[in-house]
């Protein structure tokens, strides 16, 4: 919003009555900020978009500490900041080339993903990385889960990672996951053809106002997040596209079961 604005961190700085460095660490989520500072800020940059400045001012009213700071330290800031983004949206849609969705992955399933990450890992890493995922699952549990689309192609349903039995089980828990009320499961078949895209995992997490939306991308050297709306546009019309082109929800059911019958 600041730099949109073409305030200078001086100058808002001098707004709120701070110093510089206090700026950068509450713009980096390392300091909070009140909620009177915050209309303020907004005031001065000219953004008159209440939605946005009423969810920025709650988010920053907020002092309960989410689950995944115990693993702050421990794990990757990757891993923490992907949680807390699932924790936060209101809506999430997602596609996978080659992968399951970390949310409906099986412990063993994970498992087999994080025994092959380079370099290797130690142990005691795989067994907090493994109570992470599991722990991230929960988000579409709750009371009131987010409504969640998950696109899944099908070379991602034929990959047999931990083996057979490991890859069957996995097939079940998403056909599993898929008889929720707030989760559509669509499969991408290979006659389908070419979509957009070079095949990595993007998920597009949608926030209370529309500047708040995020889109994470996986990547080999950790995740990437994004939030430009040159960006988000790209993405929304990416997922879209893979909508368009994927099997309906029963019949996804119906192609994923077939698959798991010929394990």
């Amino acid at each position: 919003m600041r730099t949109s604005a073409g305030v200078s961190a001086e100058s808002a700085a001098g707004l709120l009555g701070v110093d510089r460095g206090k700026i950068s660490n509450i713009e980096s989520g390392a300091r909070p900020i009140s909620g009177d500072r915050l209309r303020t800020l907004a005031r001065s940059c000219g953004c008159t978009d209440a939605t946005y400045v009423d969810a920025l001012v709650e988010m920053a009213q907020q002092r309960s500490r989410g689950w995944w700071e115990k693993y702050r330290g421990s794990l990757p800031q990757g891993m923490l900041d992907i949680a807390e983004l699932e924790a936060h949206a209101l809506r999430m849609r997602a596609a996978y080339a080659m992968h399951m969705p970390g949310l409906f992955q099986t412990t063993e399933h994970a498992l087999a993903l994080f025994r092959v990450v380079i370099p290797h890992l130690p142990e005691r890493e795989i067994t907090l990385r493994l109570a992470h995922r599991v722990e991230r699952q929960a988000v579409l549990d709750g009371d009131a889960p987010p409504p969640y689309t998950a696109i899944v192609h099908e070379a991602a349903l034929r990959m047999q990672f931990g083996g057979r039995s490991v890859a069957r089980a996995q097939l079940e828990r998403l056909l599993e996951k898929s008889e929720l009320s707030h989760v559509r499961l669509l499969v991408t078949p290979f006659v389908a053809g070419a979509f957009p895209g070079a095949g990595q995992t993007v998920l597009y997490a949608e926030g209370p106002a529309d500047p708040l939306d995020t889109v994470q991308i996986d990547n080999s050297h950790g995740p990437v997040f994004v939030h430009s709306e040159t960006q988000l546009a790209k993405y929304r019309a990416h997922l879209d596209w893979m909508e368009r082109i994927a099997l309906p929800p029963r019949e996804s059911r119906d192609f994923i079961r077939t698959i798991a019958h010929e394990l």
